[in-house]
């Protein structure tokens, strides 16, 4: 392939990454069309019908993969645990201490935990760029904590103090089970199943679990056309189309690409909360938002040594192969 060539395809890949994140984006502003229905209920058709669609998706590569699935069937139960925890923790978290909060706890602690994770598990060393990223993401964190308990304590905002500190913990918990079902697929890629097969199985299980939560809180999604209107909208554009997308510009560039670009998810979510929703972030709450960007792209940020294996292994006319798709740190919000 030529320059010209090379650069149209890097060009498709980075505005089917960039389309990905804007979309995974408007989940929470959507959510909001549709106060009457619960947060539980949004995160089971969401990622329930979203699951289900992909798993569909992904069937026949799914079916020939079994006898790999089934060897490593406690990461993929595991996986699926995780899928089906995520989405539950995620939109109460935005619900309790609003989308722009939620979605960067939610989304900007994940790699954090991913590196964790990958340390406790795989015994990958932590190095000093992960610990300094760590402290940004921390500190940016704990930024937008604090300034929404401001807010909060001194009347000027519409939650409770220790409802924005509950939904900062879910956010969390989303974080570490985002984390886990990103983890896990990455797992069974690496060891032989095709990104397909484990994403369609892990997905499909997840979206299986959440069914009884649908049953169960679901029915308001289907007493008005707008509650019914966002569910179709969660489950087809930012879980199925998003994913879709996703998967279409990790094959144009590379992963660390990709994942970096997918950091427009938070600053989308926090600028249609402000502009949408009606919330209000105060400079300190801007600045922790800025500060979990930093520690994001510091973490995706190709290394100098990374770049000169890359040129090392690659020829001059060939592009570099993309690492697989869903590696840890990458997804939806």
């Amino acid at each position: 392939m030529n320059g010209a060539g090379r650069g149209r395809s890097a060009g498709t890949g980075t505005l089917c990454v960039l389309a990905a994140s804007v979309l995974w984006g408007t989940t929470g502003t959507a959510a909001t069309f549709a106060p009457e229905v619960g947060p539980l209920a949004i995160g089971a058709v969401a990622m329930g019908i979203g699951g289900l669609l992909q798993a569909l998706f992904a069937a026949r590569p799914t079916l020939r993969s079994v006898p790999r699935l089934r060897a490593r069937r406690g990461t993929v139960l595991l996986g699926a645990v995780s899928v089906a925890v995520y989405p539950l923790a995620f939109y109460s978290s935005m619900r309790l201490a609003g989308v722009a909060v939620g979605t960067v706890v939610s989304i900007g602690t994940a790699p954090l935990a991913s590196a964790v994770i990958e340390r406790a598990v795989d015994r990958r060393r932590l190095t000093r760029r992960w610990t300094l990223a760590a402290c940004l993401g921390l500190l940016g964190t704990a930024s937008l904590c604090v300034a929404e308990a401001s807010r909060a304590s001194d009347g000027t905002g519409r939650r409770s103090v220790a409802g924005m500190l509950l939904g900062v913990g879910l956010g969390l918990v989303a974080a570490a089970t985002y984390a886990l079902y990103s983890w896990a697929a990455h797992r069974l890629i690496t060891r032989g199943t095709p990104s397909r097969a484990a994403m369609g199985a892990v997905f499909g299980l997840g979206g299986l679990l959440l069914v009884p939560v649908l049953l169960a809180t679901g029915a308001p999604l289907v007493h008005s056309w707008t509650g019914a209107a966002v569910g179709l909208y969660m489950a087809l554009v930012p879980m199925f189309t998003g994913y879709v997308l996703f998967g279409w510009g990790l094959a144009h560039v590379s992963a660390s690409t990709a994942t970096t670009l997918s950091l427009l998810e938070p600053a989308v979510a926090a600028v249609l909360a402000v502009l949408v929703v009606g919330e209000r972030l105060p400079a300190l709450g801007w600045t922790g938002v800025a500060l979990v960007i930093m520690c994001l792209a510091l973490l995706t940020a190709p290394t100098r040594a990374g770049a000169r294996k890359r040129d090392a292994v690659s020829r001059p006319d060939e592009a570099p192969v993309p690492a697989p798709a869903h590696t840890a740190g990458s997804g939806p919000g």
